[in-house]
C-alpha cells in the first residue's frame, strides 16, 4: 500500500517561504509525474505544479516565478519550495503521485492528507 505524507506547511507572514515535503512510503515500481495541488474551503483542488519523470516541470499562472517543484527520484520524495507568499497563497496543498505499485500493475493517483499553508499579511 502505497502512502503519502506531506510536511512543512505552516503560518507564514507575507513575503515570507516555506518548503513543502512530500514522502512516499510502501513499495513504488514507478512514478510517471508528481504534483502539487491546494484546496481552499469551498473551492475546487487546483493544480500548482508538476514534475515528470523525466524532470519537465509546469507551473501554475498563479505560482509561477514563486515556486520551485524538486523531487529526489531515488527516494521517491517531492519538494515545494514556495518564496514570496501571498495572503493568496493559504490553502491546504496536497501532493499527488501518478504511481504504479509493486504489487499492482494499475497506475493509481495517490494522494496525501495535505498541509495547512496559512500566509498573513
Amino acid at each position: 500500500q502505497v502512502q503519502l505524507v506531506e510536511s512543512g506547511g505552516g503560518l507564514v507572514q507575507a513575503g515570507g517561504s516555506l518548503r513543502l515535503s512530500c514522502a512516499a512510503s510502501g513499495s513504488i515500481a514507478s512514478i510517471d509525474a508528481m504534483r502539487w495541488y491546494r484546496q481552499t474551503p469551498g473551492r475546487a483542488r487546483d493544480w500548482v505544479a508538476i514534475i515528470t519523470s523525466g524532470g519537465t516541470y509546469v507551473y501554475s499562472d498563479a505560482v509561477k516565478g514563486r515556486v520551485t517543484i524538486s523531487r529526489d527520484a531515488t527516494k521517491n520524495t517531492l519538494d515545494l519550495q514556495m518564496d514570496s507568499l501571498k495572503p493568496e497563497d493559504t490553502a491546504r496543498y496536497y501532493c499527488n503521485f501518478h504511481a504504479q505499485s509493486s504489487s499492482d500493475s494499475d497506475w493509481v493517483n495517490y494522494w496525501g492528507q495535505g498541509t495547512q499553508v496559512t500566509v498573513s499579511s
